[in-house]
């Protein structure tokens, strides 16, 4: 009787053990089946919806793209600066130097024309009194050794004033020209026009482009 009881009761245990797992897959499948319904149902996105969708993600880099370059245009180089200050003030030192330059030869150039024309103006009434002198030489003296000597001494003063830019200016048959000729005189002359030189009484001399000296003349009519 005991062991019927026994097995009885161990037929019972394997029997609720055995609805134990069916309720637990039972409620494993239902758990699954309430997933499933919840997951919500995708929507296929439409042709249009799609570019769109390229576009603007498209346009966002370029976006961000421009607004990096902004902001690196923007932000220097605090070094480039300082470059470029100092190349500019390089720049305006050589400028500045080069106007000082061309205004020192300037005024160098200046100073030695004037120096130039002061010496000359001293050296023009030597030249004078040797015109005298030799005028002032007899027809048959001028073969003497002391006439030929001064003629030659004269001729290689004159060449040494032409080399140094010093040249006589024409006076006698040209028109008066106020800026060349001085008037002392006048006389009548029917064989000459008028305002023209008739005999010239001093030389006047140039300076390269500049009058040293102006022509002391006589004009007729």
């Amino acid at each position: 009787m005991k062991d019927e009881e026994l097995k009885k009761e161990d037929e019972a245990l394997k029997a609720e053990q055995a609805g134990g797992k069916d309720q637990a897959s039972g409620t494993g499948e239902a758990k699954e089946t309430e997933a499933s319904n919840d997951i919500p149902e995708t929507q296929e996105s439409t042709p249009e919806e799609t570019e769109e969708t390229e576009e603007s993600t498209e346009q966002a880099p370029a976006s961000e793209t421009e607004e990096k370059k902004g902001f690196f245009k923007k932000k220097k180089d605090p070094r480039d600066e300082k470059i470029e200050e100092l190349t500019d003030r390089v720049k305006r030192q050589m400028a500045e130097f080069e106007n000082f330059r061309k205004r020192t030869d300037k005024e160098k150039s200046a100073m030695y024309e004037m120096g130039a024309k002061d010496i000359i103006e001293r050296i023009l009434p030597v030249i004078d009194n040797f015109e005298r002198g030799l005028a002032t030489v007899p027809e048959d003296a001028k073969e003497t050794p002391l006439a030929e000597g001064m003629e030659k001494i004269y001729k290689q003063f004159r060449k040494t004033l032409e080399e140094a830019g010093v040249k006589a200016i024409e006076a006698v048959g040209q028109e008066f020209d106020p800026n060349f000729h001085n008037a002392v005189m006048h006389v009548d002359d029917e064989s000459l026009g008028e305002n023209i030189v008739a005999e010239e009484l001093q030389k006047g001399y140039m300076y390269r482009d500049s009058v040293v000296r102006h022509s002391m003349v006589k004009v007729a009519n």
